[in-house]
């Protein structure tokens, strides 16, 4: 392996992690959990509202406030304004996911190579890098509880009890539950507590009861003040928020128990691998730590079934699944290392020569592909393009040169290169594929300052809206079937759609005038990505 990532390790991860995903971080659109997150941010630094936090002015307690005052914090730094500073913490908490991932498994393996083969697999799992963009708060209460588990894992390992263990452990269980409620104590913890108990003995558990009720009540105290202040501060608010949400459990998204089957194939590149390192009867004989593949093995199986039991159900709330996942595959992946070269069986070797070919002949196809289809746009941004179908088609000549030599670490190494590739020099090509509906709505708020003119919403306008508009934008609310109209005489109206039904109140007491149309999609309209939500009618209004 590279010196630098054989000498420092997490440096080398963190390094990696930067280069594949800062410098393009603005690139891709913000999504409505971001702009939630976002926009409450904002707020935070705008109007104080760090405690009983809100968005577009009214109460949002959906979500504990961690990760969003840290993205307030980076905010500071970068400017409100900044998608780059928005986004930083949760590249920060990828990081952080990461280098504690290397850091148990190294615990448990003693083996920096093996250890840095796993935490590669976890940071080219592709769902690990998109929840910071689909459901940003998702990577914080994983990545807390991370560290909690590391700490934890030190603990019951140790003759002796560590209270830097145990102090540790305790604040990080609580910071998760201050990012996402319970979410991970239940999807990463608790597999994690079981598959432990089946493959590891705890070392002295008689007298770390104490330490154990320490950890229990302080997380508890660190995770849940602020729900405790804002029941007290805003009960009625807190209360049917706390309802909706924990009703959803059991009426909204209810899939069947068997929806999260195919949960390896969240992986991405590594589906395959994922798949085969779950057969454990196979590669429980092939591994150079029983115990600890059992352990990972257990702590995934356990993962994925806690949440089957769980009604509600979205591929995204797989993600806890692979982290242990990720551990997993890394013991199939350094067993093809060591072994793959004197493999003489069909059975072992055809899986490995389809899933890396695969890999090596999508890279070569790619660029060809892509032109012919697409040639149009690219004429617009041609030279980013030549750039990465030159790495592409490269890497993935090197993947199939390394697979027919059998050179299954430099196959497994240019395979996260080729992952890494595609965020670095991929995504400002796919930029240039905007359509030419897209009309952003980032100019109406210095033209409403500049008139002296304020700006609402009737019915529905979209968080990515207010995020990309800059500021507030109050909602003209109905009630006992009239409109609470503004007191101004003429005003800047935006909506989604204003209900027929509903025109004919507003046309008698305003004269109306269609100013624009936003259209924030930036894919075309018959795209299965475009959304009708994100296309808003601007309306001038004025008293009659």
């Amino acid at each position: 392996m590279p010196k630098l990532l054989k000498d420092y390790p997490i440096i080398f991860i963190c390094l990696l992690l930067a280069v594949m995903l800062l410098p393009n971080l603005e690139t891709i659109q913000v999504t409505i959990m971001e702009a939630r997150n976002f926009i409450t941010a904002r707020e935070m630094l705008l109007d104080d509202h760090w405690i009983l936090t809100t968005m577009n002015g009214e109460a949002r307690y959906e979500k504990p406030p961690l990760p969003t005052w840290l993205t307030a914090i980076s905010g500071i730094i970068f400017g409100v304004k900044s998608v780059f500073g928005m986004r930083l913490p949760a590249i920060i908490m990828i990081m952080i996911l990461a280098v504690y991932s290397f850091k148990l498994s190294k615990t448990i393996l003693k083996s920096r190579a093996h250890s840095m083969i796993n935490t590669l697999i976890l940071i080219t799992s592709f769902y690990v890098i998109g929840i910071t963009i689909e459901a940003p708060w998702d990577i914080f209460t994983h990545g807390f509880m991370m560290i909690a588990i590391y700490h934890l894992f030190k603990f019951f390992k140790s003759e002796n009890t560590d209270w830097k263990h145990t102090i540790i452990a305790a604040f990080c269980i609580g910071f998760s539950i201050l990012s996402k409620g319970p979410i991970s104590f239940y999807a990463l913890l608790l597999p994690f507590l079981l598959a432990f108990s089946f493959s590891f003995n705890y070392k002295n558990i008689k007298t770390k009861v104490l330490p154990i009720i320490v950890i229990l009540i302080l997380s508890l105290v660190v995770g849940g003040w602020w729900y405790f202040y804002v029941r007290l501060e805003d009960p009625t608010t807190f209360a049917a928020i706390t309802s909706k949400e924990t009703g959803n459990w059991t009426s909204y998204n209810v899939r069947p128990f068997y929806y999260y089957w195919s949960f390896f194939t969240q992986s991405g590149l590594w589906t395959i691998p994922a798949f085969i390192s779950l057969l454990f009867p196979y590669l429980k004989r092939r591994v150079v730590h029983y115990k600890a593949y059992k352990f990972t093995f257990l702590w995934t199986l356990f993962a994925v079934i806690l949440l089957s039991i769980i009604p509600e159900k979205k591929s995204r709330y797989l993600m806890p699944v692979l982290i242990p996942l990720a551990l997993n595959i890394g013991f199939y992946i350094e067993y093809l290392i060591r072994k793959f070269k004197t493999l003489k069986d069909k059975r072992e070797t055809i899986p490995v020569y389809f899933n890396f070919g695969l890999i090596g002949l999508i890279g070569l196809v790619a660029p060809f592909v892509l032109y012919f289809q697409f040639k149009t746009q690219l004429n617009n941004s041609l030279f980013p393009f030549i750039i990465f179908a030159i790495i592409v088609f490269t890497l993935g000549l090197a993947i199939l040169l390394q697979l027919i030599k059998k050179e299954i670490k430099h196959v497994f190494l240019l395979t996260t290169a080729f992952f890494g590739a595609l965020f670095l020099f991929g995504l400002p090509v796919f930029k240039t594929f905007t359509s030419d509906n897209f009309k952003p709505i980032t100019t109406l708020l210095k033209t409403h300052k500049q008139k002296d003119i304020k700006l609402y919403a009737i019915d529905y306008v979209s968080p990515e809206t207010i995020w990309q508009y800059g500021a507030k934008i109050p909602q003209i609310k109905q009630g006992n079937n009239a409109y609470n109209f503004p007191l101004e005489a003429e005003f800047g109206v935006l909506s989604n759609g204003i209900n027929p039904k509903n025109q004919a109140i507003l046309f008698e007491k305003y004269n109306i005038k269609e100013m624009a149309i936003y259209d924030l999609n930036e894919s075309e309209p018959d795209s299965k990505q475009y959304k009708d939500r994100l296309i808003n009618t601007y309306y001038y209004f004025t008293k009659k």
